[in-house]
């Protein structure tokens, strides 16, 4: 994708991602058109469709950029030369902390995801189950060692982790008692005492 800028010096389709984000978050994103898109962007509609050929394919890549974030960063985890309870944790903190990061993207999504067309939608899923097997093949990976319980299957163990992360954007607030790596802390240890064998 090009990098246009303007004299903002802020690349147009980040300035696009960023107003798209803002008003889906405060109003909906069926109840945004892309014509406050781009006024609140400060470009044209031609702009819009030169990088996104639809409001859906925004909906799409305010999802995308984080869950590419977290791939690249469990792909990280899970190559890491560490302990395999080291990197499972490593890994289930760090999906809290950079889903409370771009707490906005993920509750838009998720409120919205309906809203997708049905190839990005499957799109999308695919992208999700890449991330859910690489980060189950580390569960079993500690299951074969004998270091993680193997009374529940790693499938479920994974939906039970995802589940909470899913969640944070309905309870979790920044001026809340507790900090994204104290949130990230808790939970990752929650899933490691589930683990022990």
């Amino acid at each position: 994708m090009p990098r246009t800028t303007e004299s903002a010096g802020t690349p147009v389709p980040q300035r696009l991602l960023a107003a798209a984000t803002r008003l889906f978050a405060a109003q909906g994103y069926d109840r945004t058109s892309v014509q406050e898109i781009v006024e609140a962007a400060g470009v044209t509609k031609g702009a819009l469709y030169h990088y996104f050929g639809s409001k859906d394919d925004l909906l799409h890549e305010v999802y995308a950029r984080v869950l590419r974030l977290q791939q690249e960063r469990l792909d990280a985890f899970a190559d890491a030369d560490e302990p395999v309870q080291q990197r499972v944790r490593d890994a289930a903190a760090d999906v809290v902390v950079t889903t409370i990061d771009n707490l906005d993207d993920a509750s838009i999504f998720f409120r919205s995801m309906h809203h997708l067309s049905p190839e990005k939608y499957k799109q999308v899923r695919a992208e999700r189950r890449r991330y859910h097997e690489r980060f189950r093949a580390l569960i079993e990976e500690g299951q074969d060692q004998g270091v993680f319980s193997r009374a529940t299957p790693a499938d479920l163990v994974v939906d039970y982790h995802f589940g909470s992360v899913h969640h944070l954007s309905t309870w979790y607030r920044p001026d809340g008692p507790l900090t994204p790596q104290e949130v990230a802390d808790h939970l990752a240890d929650l899933l490691l005492r589930a683990l022990r064998p």
